[in-house]
């Protein structure tokens, strides 16, 4: 292992600056908020606590020292709280960034909480029926404690060890296929309250609040891509059923890895038609159902997507050549700007207005990560002021997080 630098300038002539001091450190996933309401912070983890970093100065603050295992779970959206998990007693707290000051909100010893609603009321999250028992949950207990990944091994019939990629998918499928009865609930975060709000034997995955909307919830069908309608949205005030977003048109389509737009009126998701040969990134309205695809190259599929504030850029994390790809080249970090497709002659088809809107990508290549371990996904983001993009990354040895300047450096 090497030291990492605190700042260098890339050869696409972007600064990377270095934002934490230890390594072990580490941003959370690439849809969940890190971000103050006001843009002045973001919030990440450390070995020893809780630390935020002043944007953008880029001074790193230290916020709450927690001396057990922990989980950094999200940042609110409408106070200056981040809240975080016991790993061990299941217990729920959030601290105020300002002050240090922590405050318990419940004991939760069997659900997993994934996400927390706009005006910071409820947290949602999943639980396996308890008195379910399968062979196959003992096989998702185990992590690897280096990724925090689930450790997936398998088998061919003659023997043979599988490749993590297709012991993954095997995995996946026999835990699907199990129908494991599950709840989705709600936690009330004033007092601890919870209530269970949707049953189902699907595999209820990566629940996520709309950032605008405390009542719109996001879920997904976990399970092999190609096998599963992934996305789905759930009005909890309306009490409808779950509306699926995407539907497959095509044997082997897969979709997922989905976020809200900032201003919560579009879904965005990773689309391929079919699965590892042909890329998109694609948008679902809301409120009226337009649909919008962007065109991405081989190369350029990141293990995760996400898009700025103003809705003017993407970015994308790039991803190995192990991945559904099977990229040569393509462990970078990306800028993407969006490019609609003009209708020829602004001659619009009758029914335009009912029909996808193509567009595609022109990239760029930020931030070479060929030396970073992609188990440890960079899951990279838009700071609120679109000047930075915030990356993990073990490229250096230990894991960091880094910002990037969207902006090349002058010359």
């Amino acid at each position: 292992m090497f030291s990492s630098p605190r700042t260098w300038v890339e050869s696409s002539g972007h600064r990377v600056t270095r934002l934490s001091d230890e390594a072990g450190s580490s941003s959370l996933y690439f849809n969940f908020n890190a971000y103050t309401p006001e843009g002045d912070f973001l919030v990440i983890s450390t070995p020893t606590g809780i630390a935020k970093i002043e944007l953008p100065t880029f001074k790193l603050i230290h916020v709450i020292t927690i001396q057990e295992p922990f989980s950094l779970l999200f940042v609110g959206k409408a106070f200056r709280r981040a809240y975080y998990l016991l790993n061990n007693a299941k217990t729920l707290y959030w601290v105020d960034l300002d002050t240090g000051v922590s405050h318990l909100i419940a004991k939760e010893p069997l659900g997993d909480i994934q996400t927390i609603n706009a005006n910071e009321t409820y947290l949602a999250g999943v639980e396996v029926d308890p008195t379910y028992k399968s062979d196959i949950l003992e096989l998702f207990s185990k992590r690897d404690p280096k990724t925090d990944q689930f450790v997936y091994e398998a088998n061919w019939p003659d023997g043979t060890p599988m490749t993590y990629a297709d012991a993954k998918e095997v995995r996946l499928s026999q835990r699907l296929e199990a129908r494991v009865p599950m709840v989705l609930f709600l936690i009330d975060v004033n007092t601890g309250e919870r209530k269970d709000v949707y049953r189902a034997t699907d595999w209820l995955n990566h629940l996520l609040f709309s950032p605008t909307d405390p009542n719109l919830l996001m879920f997904c069908h976990e399970g092999p891509w190609h096998q599963v309608d992934r996305l789905w949205l759930l009005d909890l005030e309306g009490g409808s059923k779950p509306q699926r977003i995407h539907e497959r048109r095509m044997n082997m389509e897969i979709a997922g890895h989905e976020w809200f737009s900032h201003d919560g009126k579009t879904v965005w998701y990773d689309l391929q038609t079919p699965r590892g040969e042909d890329f998109w990134v694609a948008g679902y309205e809301i409120k009226t159902g337009k649909r919008t695809h962007y065109h991405l190259e081989r190369n350029e599929w990141s293990v995760h997507f996400h898009s700025s504030y103003d809705n003017s850029l993407f970015c994308g994390d790039g991803g190995d050549s192990g991945m559904v790809a099977h990229a040569q080249d393509g462990m970078y970090l990306y800028l993407f700007k969006p490019k609609r497709i003009p209708d020829v002659a602004g001659l619009k088809s009758p029914n335009a207005g009912n029909l996808i809107v193509p567009g595609s990508f022109e990239s760029k290549k930020l931030v070479d990560l060929s030396d970073n371990d992609y188990r440890l996904e960079p899951n990279a983001n838009f700071t609120p002021d679109g000047k930075h993009l915030i990356f993990r990354s073990s490229k250096y040895g230990g894991l960091h997080v880094y910002a990037v300047a969207v902006e090349p450096e002058m010359k």
